[in-house]
């Protein structure tokens, strides 16, 4: 099937690189703002883990500077440029913005599907950010951020994948070339030095870029609303995992240590689950025999469920979801860092 959608793909490439000759030879100029910008993205459509990295960069710096999270906010009903605010649910601002709007109240978290727009928005407000983290926006030509970060997947790095519809790439390889830092997601937490060797002749970063490996470090399962709170069965033989995220691979491994039987449902990235998800849920973790069972699903998942018309219908359903977090090996945390940080450092001290 990849061999008979190649010229799709060939296609799909010269449209790509017509794109990207127009902004580097500047036919288009991008716009540029004299306070530190950070964008977040990868090459792929998806599930290369950009929401954990765009927190673990709120808590490496909204202490220290006012931080603002923008980004397109998918899945969401509505247009233009939203800040979020109390009251507001996944339908106006997206699952991930109304994740970082839950986790940071400390933060200002909009969106905007015009970034250069959605900037400017941001600095004429009253909140008026430092920093700004654009989240998903590396192949989104018309801002200039001052510090690139690109993310690829562990299990499918972008040098060995194809553009779509061949594969899973949404630009052209060559466009790596713009990242200042690239970081290779979801790898093993015991990471030997022959691995690393192998990724990096594999990805061959410029002069210029920094290359990083981060893995995922699971918390602990937590009830997703107050009537779900039912205790965790002391020995769990079943875990029924349902998802709507582009690769649970990571999860279902860290799931499959805690249960002796681990059953996925798994949706399209981003979906929004209707009454007919719900029932069909609720009805096969009610057909599974035993009583030592639970249900559980991403947290990323959990702000469309806890928003549905329909989120009773887990009542009294040991129901619970999974926190995540961003880890660095070895040193590479303070190397990064300090990368980070002396970059944001350096911008607003020039301004």
């Amino acid at each position: 099937m990849r061999l008979f959608l190649l010229p799709l793909s060939w296609l799909y490439q010269l449209i790509l690189g017509v794109r990207h000759f127009i902004y580097d030879k500047k036919i288009i100029k991008p716009a540029t703002f004299d306070l530190p910008v950070i964008c977040v993205g990868n090459l792929s459509f998806g599930g290369t883990g950009k929401t954990p990295h765009i927190e673990y960069l709120v808590r490496l710096l909204s202490n220290d500077f006012k931080t603002a999270v923008l980004s397109r906010g998918y899945g969401r009903l509505s247009k233009g440029f939203i800040i979020a605010k109390p009251g507001m649910t996944y339908r106006d601002i997206g699952d991930e913005s109304m994740q970082y709007f839950q986790k940071f109240k400390h933060i200002t978290v909009a969106v905007d599907e015009k970034r250069a727009r959605g900037i400017k928005q941001l600095i004429a407000t009253a909140e008026n950010p430092e920093l700004i983290l654009l989240d998903d926006a590396f192949q989104h030509r018309r801002v200039k951020a001052g510090l690139n970060i690109l993310l690829t997947d562990f299990h499918n790095l972008y040098p060995n994948d194809f553009l779509f519809p061949a594969g899973r790439l949404r630009d052209i390889t060559s466009a790596a070339d713009r990242a200042d830092i690239i970081i290779v997601t979801k790898t093993p937490k015991v990471f030997s030095p022959f691995t690393r060797r192998r990724l990096t002749e594999i990805i061959k970063p410029k002069a210029h870029q920094s290359l990083y490996f981060s893995y995922i470090k699971y918390d602990s399962l937590t009830p997703l609303a107050d009537h779900t709170n039912l205790a965790i069965p002391r020995k769990t033989t079943t875990i029924m995992l349902f998802c709507g995220i582009a690769n649970p691979y990571p999860l279902q491994d860290f799931l499959q240590k805690k249960c002796t039987d681990l059953i996925t449902i798994d949706f399209p990235d981003h979906h929004i689950f209707s009454k007919k998800d719900m029932h069909r849920v609720v009805n096969e973790f009610k057909n599974i025999l035993g009583k030592n069972k639970i249900m559980v699903t991403t947290e990323k998942d959990a702000m469309r469920l806890v928003d549905s018309p329909y989120f009773s219908l887990f009542k009294n359903i040991p129901l619970f979801y999974v926190p995540i977090e961003v880890k660095f090996h070895e040193s590479e945390q303070l190397n990064y860092n300090s990368q980070v940080i002396d970059y944001v450092r350096k911008v607003t001290t020039n301004d």
